[in-house]
């Protein structure tokens, strides 16, 4: 076969047109073989002759998309100095942009003998592993464009490809668990109908699935192990795995922006699915294992492991970094994606033992013209030691708020003492954000996530129920801060069944009203249950799918969800840029603050308010007409004023309606006990009776506002002291009259 010596840049396999130019780095290769693989796995092998700065390359004419191929390095195996190049083992393209087969349960994938560690295993893994395959990169993307939308304006979806579709009735059965299948209308109808503007994908780069978990009968269904960074998870395709799938991913990814929703993926760069000492080698083991990965100083011979999964890639390296920004470039440029979320995002800040916010990985995502322009999402936590960092990323990077999460569950399962911390969770979180000039939306809200239990789940288990893992039940998060009730588990008891729907919908109310960007799980507007599985990663079947058969009560929980989140986006001072100035005085309106708590009873909050520790209800008012930051034309923002009623305690609690300076008239929007609104009127030193552990809006619409503040100037101060301004309000029957209120 002629070989031409072709080019050390772009890496991986580039098709033209006319052939395919391969390139891999190595630094410690002594040869490269570039192995062409034909439909029954028949290798031919070409040696690469030509080497520029540790790229091995060499253009191969007529070589077209669907070509498989592999690499054989041949090197040191010295495992005590961190190198494992292993001819044997046919090797994945680290840029391999598509992925064909799977790594069977072989010994063959290992370059260690089971019977002793320490002797080479020199059985070939051809044929017991994947195969990487030459795409074509052309693709008829017509007038795609990113939707683009402002996080402020966000309302992310966490989804998994797989389980969205699997028992989705109108999804075709050859498309079930598909990205076409992703991309079914039906599918992107229920997001649209929900006010979603974001789907983020859990993991769809090429990941591995467990040998240990095949052995139990079950399977990586989550996806965190990757191995391919460049290629869609072969999968997940649904008309074949030699290629097609980049176009099929391409054609979902261009179906949501025709949709208005962005696409936005979840990457593993903290680790690969290679593993510890004791894993198989597949690629970047073998092909140079101490450029990839952080091995342990003086033990090269052991990872250093800061993700729980036995590997960390090296990011002290800048071939590592380089890998993984230009895989970030791919998916943007040519995938057409809108943004990450980056898993155990800590881990990728390690340069040392340390994280470190300015670390060389944050340096170069800042002054890289495609990825700053992208939304960045960081999990900000890992598993080593100074891990946890919610609040620590620099400016240009948003967060899943865990302290979030946990206040929220906290305050709605009554524990005490939780109210102020409440506060700064409902507005943007200043307290992590604002000293490094973030603002609220660097906080992405969430409640629930993948990994947990679902909104169901944690209103109806006080423990996890994970036996069906094949661990004894000991995996999993043990303190999920739930609360069952009163029951454990399903129940036929109205009561327990009313509480844990109003529960949801205070979760969810909760959810849509904070400051910052809210995410929801799928499923959770449905009402999807796991049955108490909290760690459902090994589960791909109906336990993790989402099930469409919806009951009388999930189908009033998703009424719920739509009317809420369309509720967030028709009121801007729900979703402000900036946080609020605060509390600007005590007198008439023209000196309320953006923002102003009460307590039950109308009066403003004192500190020792806050610092009640059995305090479990507050009333919040925002003020629409305060609202400081400009729309994307300069003009000022108005919206309705919003007087909130939260109470977490178990008894119905009593609200007074603030006195006349706050407004006359307010109008019920939202009822987490009554989703149905009543058409009813409030004023001033009106009485609303909440429901024990439930929320209310009132809204006071901004014309209204306009027109009482027009009456007070009329009268002016001394009519004021003798007129009245006849407005509605309601009776001890609820019967509306007029009454007159004090202007």
């Amino acid at each position: 076969m002629e070989i031409w010596p072709g080019h050390p840049y772009p890496l991986g396999a580039t098709y033209d047109g006319s052939g395919t130019n391969f390139a891999i780095y190595s630094s410690v290769a002594e040869r490269v073989e570039l192995c062409l693989l034909d439909d029954d796995k028949n290798e031919q092998r070409l040696e690469l002759t030509e080497v520029d700065a540790y790229v091995w390359h060499a253009y191969v004419p007529g070589i077209r998309p669907g070509q498989l191929y592999g690499y054989r390095v041949h090197g040191p195996y010295d495992p005590p100095n961190g190198h494992r190049c292993d001819p044997s083992k046919l090797l994945l393209d680290p840029y391999a942009k598509a992925i064909d087969g799977h790594v069977e349960n072989s010994s063959a994938v290992f370059s260690y003998s089971f019977d002793d560690p320490s002797q080479r295993n020199e059985e070939d893994s051809l044929g017991h592993t994947m195969v990487s395959v030459v795409v074509n990169p052309f693709f008829d993307w017509g007038h795609d464009r990113p939707p683009a939308h402002e996080y402020h304006n966000s309302v992310i979806y966490e989804a998994h490809v797989k389980g969205m579709t699997m028992l989705h009735p109108d999804v075709p059965e050859d498309m079930k668990g598909t990205y076409s299948g992703l991309a079914h209308p039906a599918v992107i109808e229920h997001l649209v109908d929900l006010g979603v503007t974001a789907i983020e994908l859990m993991p769809v780069h090429q990941f591995v699935n467990d040998t240990n978990l095949q052995d139990k009968g079950l399977s990586n269904y989550w996806g965190y192990n990757t191995i391919g960074y460049f290629a869609p998870q072969n999968t997940y395709a649904s008309y074949g795995t030699r290629g097609e799938q980049v176009d099929e991913f391409k054609a979902m990814v261009k179906a949501y922006h025709e949709a208005n929703i962005e696409v936005i993926l979840d990457v593993v760069y903290n680790h690969t699915a290679e593993g510890n000492h004791m894993g198989p080698t597949l690629s970047f083991r073998g092909i140079d294992n101490a450029s990839y990965y952080r091995l342990v100083p003086g033990d090269e011979e052991h990872y250093f492991d800061t993700t729980g999964t036995g590997n960390s890639l090296r990011m002290s390296s800048p071939h590592s970094l380089q890998m993984i920004m230009d895989s970030l470039r791919y998916w943007v440029t040519e995938m057409h994606v809108d943004g990450f979320r980056f898993d155990l995002a800590s881990t990728l800040a390690r340069e040392l033992h340390a994280v470190d916010r300015l670390s060389a990985f944050f340096d170069i995502i800042q002054q890289d013209p495609v990825i700053s322009q992208v939304k960045l999402i960081a999990e900000p936590w890992d598993v080593g030691e100074g891990g946890y960092n919610v609040g620590g990323f620099p400016p240009l990077w948003t967060e899943w708020n865990g302290q979030y999460r946990d206040t929220v569950r906290d305050f709605w399962r009554g524990e005490p003492s939780v109210l102020s911390e409440l506060a700064s969770r409902l507005t943007g979180s200043s307290d992590l954000y604002e000293h490094s000039g973030r603002r609220p939306m660097a906080s992405i809200n969430f409640v629930t996530a993948h990994d947990g239990f679902t909104m169901r789940d944690l209103v109806t288990y006080n423990e996890k129920r994970n036996e069906a893992n094949g661990e004894g039940g000991a995996d999993g998060e043990s303190h999920n801060r739930s609360w069952n009730c009163g029951e454990e588990g399903p129940t036929d008891n109205p009561e327990v069944r009313d509480l844990r729907i109003r529960q949801i919908r205070n979760f969810l109310t909760t959810l849509l009203i904070s400051q910052g960007v809210p995410m929801i799980s799928h499923g959770d507007e449905l009402g999807r249950t796991q049955q108490g599985n909290n760690n459902t990663y090994c589960q791909d079947n109906e336990l993790s799918w989402v099930d469409w058969d919806l009951s009388e009560e999930q189908t009033e929980i998703l009424e719920f969800t739509k009317t809420i989140v369309n509720f967030r986006h028709e009121h801007p001072v729900l979703r402000r840029r900036r946080f609020f100035a605060g509390d600007s005085g005590h007198g008439g309106e023209s000196e309320l603050g953006e923002i102003e708590w009460l307590v039950p009873s109308g009066e403003r909050m004192e500190d020792e308010d806050w610092n009640t520790w059995f305090a479990k209800s507050v009333m919040i008012y925002l003020n629409g007409a305060a609202i400081t930051e400009p729309d994307q034309r300069g003009a000022k923002v108005e919206d309705d004023d919003l007087l909130v009623l939260i109470s977490a305690d178990a008894s119905d609690i009593d609200f007074t309606i603030p006195n006349e300076s706050y407004g006359l008239t307010w109008h019920e929007a939202i009822n987490t006990a009554n989703p149905v609104v009543e058409e009813r009127v409030y004023g001033p030193g009106d009485t609303y009776t909440v429901t024990g552990r439930s929320i209310v809006i009132l809204r006071r619409p901004a014309e209204v506002r306009d027109e009482e503040r027009a009456q007070l100037d009329e009268h002016g101060t001394e009519a004021k002291q003798d007129n009245a301004v006849t407005a509605p309000s309601v009776t001890e029957h609820g019967e509306e009259t007029e009454g007159e209120l004090d202007a």
